[in-house]
């Protein structure tokens, strides 16, 4: 199986799904916690232009549209985890990292029935603690 916790310091382009101003919520606290230790993000929320000062995008396509995505983070309920795996499947983004809560069985059977690259349940901001 692919190590993405060793592909994380390669330091890849990464797209956060669910990334959000509201500083309460994980796709914002993940968003700062990484971008201070170094990484590339760009967040995907279709309903914001920016986020914490950081241009945003709609999708997955608009986020490949800026340079190659090395990594898709996902944190957002696990039906809108599935409907843009389906995007991420299509756009031959293969390695992704579902954040607890973000995913269930149908995510994984999907994930590993389409031979995704992926990490299920595991906190990213904890895998990259230096």
């Amino acid at each position: 199986m692919f190590d993405l916790v060793a592909y994380l310091r390669t330091n890849p382009r990464i797209a956060l799904v669910g990334a959000t101003n509201d500083s309460t919520k994980f796709g914002n606290i993940i968003l700062r916690d990484m971008v201070a230790k170094g990484y590339s993000i760009v967040p995907v929320n279709p309903r914001a232009t920016t986020v914490e000062g950081i241009p945003a995008v709609p999708d997955l396509a608009a986020a490949q549209k800026d340079g190659d995505v090395g990594l898709v983070v996902y944190v957002v309920p696990p039906a809108l985890t599935r409907k843009s795996l389906e995007e991420a499947d299509r756009l031959g983004l293969k390695k992704v990292w579902i954040q607890p809560g973000a995913g269930n069985q149908e995510t994984r059977d999907f994930l590993d029935d389409r031979k995704f690259d992926y990490l299920m349940d595991a906190c990213v901001m904890v895998e990259t603690r230096h």
